[in-house]
């Protein structure tokens, strides 16, 4: 039986932005996820993502940053992101008790995460879905820096037609990353991870992600205990 979405809403800054907490029974774990630039964290990729990692045992929360509350199409300034993150994952830990908490998303969301992370958001582990390495035909502005100053283990799952990441850069920036980073390529995937001639709708493919992503979780989590 699908774990129940609970709806909340959270405070950034003055503004107070919608939240959605899925928790199955017995969680072993809790994964913050952000939305894309384009879209909310209803979009279906991202609901069909969290319900099917809670059949892990993982716990999700999304949010919306107050961009998308506001009904607006730019998204907000770095600053404001960052804060709709901390305030996220402030809300998620201050639910899961000593369990591992990871955090991620699509897109800018997980970009916004693993800068968070960089500057010493506490999270036991990054999961990016499809990280904007650089903008799209300008792979000499890449967008790296802050990924060396990340200690906690990151899982990079990305289509192999992403524009927004060149194979071979991605897979030159995992290796410099050592054994901290794990790439989960995704053949033929988009940056939507839609891949051409599969009928995979946004849901389904956010369920095969959720089951892509589900095991590094885990080995996040048995990490997590073994240095406890």
């Amino acid at each position: 039986m699908a774990s129940p979405e609970v709806r909340g809403t959270l405070d950034v800054g003055g503004t107070s932005v919608s939240t959605a907490w899925i928790a199955p029974k017995g969680p072993v774990a809790t994964l913050v996820l952000a939305h894309g630039a384009g879209a909310g964290m209803d979009h279906p990729f991202m609901a069909g993502f969290s319900g099917a990692i809670a059949e892990a045992g993982v716990s999700t929360l999304r949010f919306n940053f107050p961009y998308v509350e506001r009904g607006k199409r730019a998204p907000d300034p770095e600053r404001v992101l960052r804060d709709a993150w901390l305030a996220a994952f402030d809300a998620a830990a201050s639910k899961t008790g000593s369990r591992a908490v990871l955090a991620g998303g699509k897109s800018l969301g997980g970009r916004i995460a693993s800068m968070c992370v960089a500057d010493g958001m506490p999270a036991d582990g990054l999961v990016l879905l499809g990280y904007p390495l650089h903008p799209p035909g300008k792979p000499e502005r890449i967008r790296d820096e802050h990924l060396y100053r990340i200690a906690v283990p990151m899982l990079f799952v990305q289509g192999t037609k992403d524009p927004f990441a060149t194979p071979a850069l991605l897979a030159k920036v995992v290796r410099k990353l050592g054994d901290r980073a794990t790439l989960e390529p995704v053949d033929g995937g988009g940056h939507s991870f839609k891949v051409a001639g599969a009928k995979a709708d946004d849901r389904e493919i956010g369920v095969a992600l959720a089951e892509r992503a589900a095991p590094f979780v885990l080995r996040v989590v048995a990490a997590a205990k073994k240095g406890r």
